[in-house]
């Protein structure tokens, strides 16, 4: 009987305490943290742009080189031509010979190689691209290693030479500018910095500034990119000095994988992103609320406790003292008997405890004999469950406006427009990642499609699964001929509807339905030299759906989809159906808002929608205004519960809510328990005395717990046997004396 009602005092005090804990740990802080946090994120996410179009260079350079097919006739010059010529990004190469180190050819800018090895550079496995500074413009060198054949022409000399190997090789290294920087959201600054905290590349958004006080901030990212440790793609956020009303907001990121070893992470790159952000000046305090709030559950614990105490916990001692003490009178001889069962039974409490009080000491007066049996009332008043439920009411008066109206978040106010602003432009982010996915994938394949013209079946094959190899995005490459029809193919079976032959080049989905989005890229193949053109020649390659999903997700970004220019869901970071609606009307919505006129490009959008979970703060952005994607009409949506935002109204919302239902949960547990252990029992044991009270002498009382209540049983069993006893003795006596007087009777006559 104690652990029901002592817990459940104890754990309300608990809840009480963690309220204020909880909801008085909640600071709006001039900046909120939400917006800290974003800035961060948007920084790791443009590092990881500028990444990812590092490694994508790199990988390109390794693998013109690699395809590149040299001949017994190829001099340096004509192979620096050929592998440099069709690339715009390079600005500069050279040629050396691997053993030597000697500069066979060179091309274009001059390539800074100052520092180069090229023994060392050319060893085996992949060379990482190296930062070096010409002319005061830092460039990034590119390595990749050409193999030549057995027989080479030795430039200095007019003649073949046997080399004193089976193969040699060159190594090719290319200059080419830092990818381009784009910052993203009106005012912010992007910065690339080298590891000495020197701005390598800077690009701003919009006409507004940083606020004053920005300047220190790139070598506090340096200083803390360099304390991260063996973290190699850490991030983190700053605060600069404060203005006015304005505070320069500043998040870093270090540019390196974070998957493992990658192409980018001795370059010690580090990007800075920073904006001026509006201080409040007036925060929200919610320590007052915190301390009411709990001193209530407080005093509704220490209640709840003393009319428990009052009302079950003392009567049920007393009963069962009382219960005790009948049934030792009943099982002693009539001198001690009759001082145990002359007091009479108390009877207290209502309900059950009242039934059990005044069966009992009708019980006392039959053992006495002083009455027999009686009986009791079928109707009854109300018993101990109804206090139990009035328990749970009373707790849940506190606990329902904790969960439904207090510290309820505005969804209009409650998130800073600062917090929208950085949504936005991660989902900008975010849309050019995956249109630099898809673009280089469209550059891939016309790379492949420049390949075969004048190739035979066996050449155009090999070049084709070479691609596949390479280029893990594609499921399947295949040939289309003028009528549609798939002349050459290598990969998995096409997912195409298509049956007619599209012109030019780019991005297209080939299927409008079906359980997987049939995304391809296709390129023409133009007729080789000094032949007749094959019409309706194209290069046809499905991008894997998987490979677009991988590149969704990102930290605190929320789900992530790609849709078609109907809003049908084409790819996603969550769980989905090919061409399904996206999951809300809102987000709909807000998708077609980015289309600011029927055949433009539109802009980027972003808004807070009420959803069944709460606030959410939505974006959506169009794929691409040019280029290969441009033509599609898609759009990116994202979608963050506000929850998972680090927003001061929202967390007072949350943790006011949560300390709603532990209360809640606490009080309905502990008189649940109390129902079960103290209430239910009594319900029966008031039902059995009744009966006893009432002449039942044949059914046997057994105890099934070993507490108060399982005490006051066994003294019922008792009690039961003495009256039994005591009824047969009667019934005995009375027998016997009927046969006397019968006999005596019988002798008169």
């Amino acid at each position: 009987m104690r652990p029901p009602i002592a817990s459940l005092v104890v754990l309300l005090l608990v809840v009480a305490f963690l309220t204020v804990i909880g909801i008085d740990g909640v600071r709006a802080a001039p900046i909120p943290q939400a917006v800290l946090n974003g800035e961060q994120q948007i920084a790791a996410d443009t590092a990881q742009s500028l990444r990812t179009a590092i490694d994508a260079e790199a990988r390109t350079v390794r693998g013109t080189a690699h395809a590149y097919s040299a001949t017994s006739t190829s001099t340096p010059a004509t192979t620096l031509k050929a592998l440099t010529s069709a690339r715009t990004t390079v600005l500069g190469g050279a040629l050396l010979d691997r053993h030597t180190g000697k500069l066979l050819a060179t091309g274009g800018r001059t390539v800074p190689l100052a520092g180069v090895n090229a023994t060392t550079a050319a060893g085996h496995g992949t060379i990482a691209p190296r930062l070096v500074t010409s002319g005061g413009t830092p460039q990034l060198l590119y390595f990749a290693r050409v193999t030549l054949p057995a027989q080479q022409e030795d430039p200095d000399q007019d003649q073949y030479q046997a080399p004193d190997r089976a193969e040699r090789q060159w190594l090719l290294v290319v200059t080419e500018a830092l990818p381009a920087l784009a910052a993203y959201g009106d005012g912010r600054r992007a910065e690339v910095l080298d590891p000495s905290g020197a701005a390598l590349a800077t690009a701003v958004h919009g006409t507004a500034q940083p606020a004053a006080g920005a300047g220190g901030l790139p070598a506090a990212a340096t200083r803390a990119a360099h304390g991260s440790g063996s973290d190699t793609d850490a991030s983190g956020s700053l605060l600069g000095a404060a203005t006015s009303s304005r505070r320069a907001v500043a998040g870093w990121a270090q540019v390196a994988s974070a998957t493992g070893p990658g192409d980018t992470d001795d370059l010690g790159l580090v990007v800075l992103t920073s904006h001026a952000a509006p201080a409040r000046t007036a925060a929200a305090d919610y320590s007052r609320f915190a301390l009411e709030a709990a001193g209530a559950l407080a005093g509704l614990a220490l209640l709840l406790g003393l009319a428990l105490h009052f009302s079950v916990q003392r009567p049920l001692l007393r009963l069962y003292l009382s219960a005790g003490r009948l049934a030792r009178g009943a099982s002693q001889d009539w001198p001690t008997a009759s001082a145990e069962l002359s007091r009479p039974v108390p009877v207290h409490g209502f309900g059950e405890l009242a039934r059990i009080g005044r069966a009992l000491d009708s019980l006392r007066r039959q053992l006495l004999g002083e009455s027999g049996p009686q009986e009791f009332p079928a109707r009854r008043g109300p018993g101990y469950r109804a206090l139990a439920v009035i328990g749970v009411v009373v707790v849940g008066c506190w606990a329902a406006p904790m969960v439904f109206l207090l510290n309820r978040a505005d969804t209009v106010t409650a998130v800073p427009a600062a917090v929208r602003a950085d949504q936005q432009a991660r989902t900008e982010i975010a849309t050019g990642r995956i249109r630099q996915s898809l673009d280089q994938s469209y550059t891939d394949l016309s790379a492949a499609a420049a390949s075969l013209p004048g190739g035979s079946r066996a050449a155009q094959t090999e070049v084709l699964r070479r691609c596949l190899a390479d280029h893990k995005q594609y499921r399947s490459l295949y040939l289309l001929d003028r009528s549609g029809g798939i002349t050459l193919r290598v990969g998995g079976t096409p997912l195409r509807t298509l049956v007619h032959v599209p012109g030019g080049g780019g991005i297209t989905t080939v299927n409008t339905s079906g359980r997987i989005p049939a995304i391809a890229a296709y390129a023409q193949v133009q007729a080789a030299k000094g032949k007749a053109k094959a019409a309706g020649l194209v290069l046809f390659g499905e991008i894997d759906v998987k490979a677009l999903n991988s590149i969704l997700p990102r930290p605190k970004l929320g789900s992530v989809w790609v849709t078609d220019g109907h809003e049908k869901v084409l790819a996603a970071s969550v769980g989905y159906r090919a061409f399904q609606s996206l999951p809300d009307s809102g987000l709909s919505r807000l998708a077609r808002s980015t289309q600011s006129a029927p055949g433009t490009p539109g802009t980027a959008t972003s808004a807070v929608h009420l959803t069944s979970s709460g606030p959410s703060v939505d974006a959506a952005a169009p794929l691409a205004q040019s280029g290969p994607t441009a033509r599609l009409g898609w759009h990116v949506v994202t979608a963050e519960p506000a929850a998972a935002l680090q927003i001061p109204a929202v967390q007072a919302e949350q943790r006011t809510m949560l300390a709603g239902i532990l209360g809640l949960a606490v009080g309905a547990a502990c008189l649940g328990w109390l129902h079960v252990v103290v209430i239910r029992p009594l319900r029966a044991v008031a039902v059995l005395v009744e009966r006893l009270a009432g002449g039942d002498r044949r059914t046997v009382l057994h105890p099934v717990n070993h507490d108060e209540i399982g005490s006051v049983t066994r003294s019922l069993e008792l009690i039961r046997q003495a009256l039994a006893e005591r009824d047969r003795a009667a019934r005995s006596g009375h027998a016997a004396g009927a046969s006397r007087s019968l006999r005596e009777n019988t002798l008169q006559r």
